[in-house]
């Protein structure tokens, strides 16, 4: 089971600095900038501050007291969910889940959290993983957050899982589908700075370091490249082959990285539509 040391050793995965930050924070001065109070309605209020929802996905990876904090005055937040990119959607179960929590889930689950195939998977229910892949065919091919395998997952929730583990590998398609391989010369000729537009947000670094990945249980097979918008979450690429990648969490989106006349392009590509198309910056 993961401990919180283990999160942060892995923390480019899924969750930012700023995010550690807020957890960090003494509660009540975040419920008092964040909820406000008769005198002070917050901003965003009836819709909560985006701010609060990264906030219990965030500890949901691995804090059951801040959560429970959070979480007791407000239960209907329970079903909250955040992006952490390109619609990489979680919700604070879904944390739980991947992490191996059982504590915490079983917590987020007593307050009024959608069970789901995850959840099962991460309770050891071997007769509902069952039921639920014989009723719909083809769902343990399905990834959740972060393009966590299902298989990885029960991986992840350990000895309680076990049963659940061995049920998936006789399925053969629960796990992720291994990368195509990168060379080393693509990665020198992707990897840099790339500027969108003017400002420091328009800046987009694709970097090779892997190391927080290398020999994590939630991956079968390492991402290859992290992509970083800046003041964003890095968000992890596997490749497809030809210098085409999706990012963690979103396989219908398209990175493609060409090389022009003297720069090396990317494009961002979502849903057909072309969001994004920068020149690598010189080095």
């Amino acid at each position: 089971m993961f401990t919180r040391r283990d999160l942060l050793r892995f923390g480019s995965l899924a969750v930012p600095a700023k995010a550690f930050s807020f957890a960090n924070q003494p509660l009540n001065d975040i419920q008092t900038g964040l909820w406000g109070n008769s005198m002070n309605l917050p901003e965003h209020y009836p819709a909560y501050s985006p701010d609060v929802i990264e906030m219990i996905v965030t500890v949901a990876h691995f804090d059951l007291n801040k959560l429970k904090e959070l979480i007791d005055p407000h239960p209907h937040l329970v079903k909250s969910a955040w992006d952490w990119g390109f619609g990489d959607w979680e919700t604070p179960l879904g944390a739980a889940c991947h992490m191996g929590r059982r504590d915490i889930a079983e917590f987020l689950l007593s307050k009024g959290a959608s069970p789901s195939l995850f959840s099962w998977v991460l309770l050891g229910d071997l007769q509902m993983v069952q039921h639920i892949v014989e009723h719909q065919p083809g769902i343990q091919r399905v990834a959740g957050p972060h393009s966590i395998s299902l298989l990885a997952h029960a991986r992840m929730g350990g000895k309680q899982s076990e049963v659940v583990f061995e049920y998936l590998q006789t399925l053969k398609d629960a796990d992720s589908v291994k990368p195509i391989g990168l060379t080393d010369e693509d990665r020198t000729s992707i990897c840099g700075t790339y500027r969108c537009g003017v400002g420091p947000s328009q800046v987009v670094e694709v970097t090779d370091d892997m190391r927080p990945y290398l020999n994590s249980p939630m991956y079968t097979y390492a991402p290859q490249l992290n992509w970083t918008r800046h003041n964003t979450v890095a968000r992890p690429l596997f490749h497809l082959g030809s210098k085409v990648f999706y990012p963690a969490g979103a396989p219908s989106i398209e990175i493609r990285f060409e090389w022009h006349a003297d720069a090396e392009v990317m494009t961002v590509r979502d849903g057909g539509t072309v969001f994004l198309t920068a020149s690598r910056a010189a080095r």
